[in-house]
């Protein structure tokens, strides 16, 4: 085993390991997509019906820790399958998002600086970013 842990090298040691099980025919944009999102929804799944005080706990159980770092591992490992067969460079990608979302939603003022928006002051920097 490598100790390849940077983006690359892992992506690397994903393609190998499915190349080495002939799994490359299933390794298709839309497998490869749908399998992130089950991955995503296990992960979800394990903070479904927390608390917001639990999940910020969760990984203080070592049986819950281990199962989310692997749910983790599992989404990482599929959307690094995802941009390896499609050609996204995903940090890249995450850079040239950012970029965006800084320009789409500046920073906030600080509190006594005043603020524009409608009622309560909402502005479209009150979104989510990752629109």
């Amino acid at each position: 085993m490598t100790d390849d842990h940077d983006v690359a090298g892992l992506q690397r040691r994903l393609v190998e390991f499915a190349a080495a099980r002939d799994w490359q025919p299933y390794h298709t944009p839309k497998n490869l997509v749908a399998a992130l999102s089950v991955e995503a929804a296990e992960l979800l799944e394990i903070f479904q019906w927390l608390t917001p005080e639990q999940a910020e706990r969760v990984m203080d159980d070592p049986e819950s820790a281990h199962r989310v770092r692997d749910e983790v591992a599992d989404v990482l490992a599929y959307l690094l399958q995802f941009c390896a067969v499609l050609g996204v460079d995903p940090l890249e990608a995450l850079a040239a998002k950012i970029d965006r979302n800084e320009v789409r939603f500046p920073a906030r003022r600080r509190v006594g600086e005043g603020r524009e928006g409608g009622a309560g002051g909402d502005t479209d920097a009150d979104r989510h970013s990752s629109e």
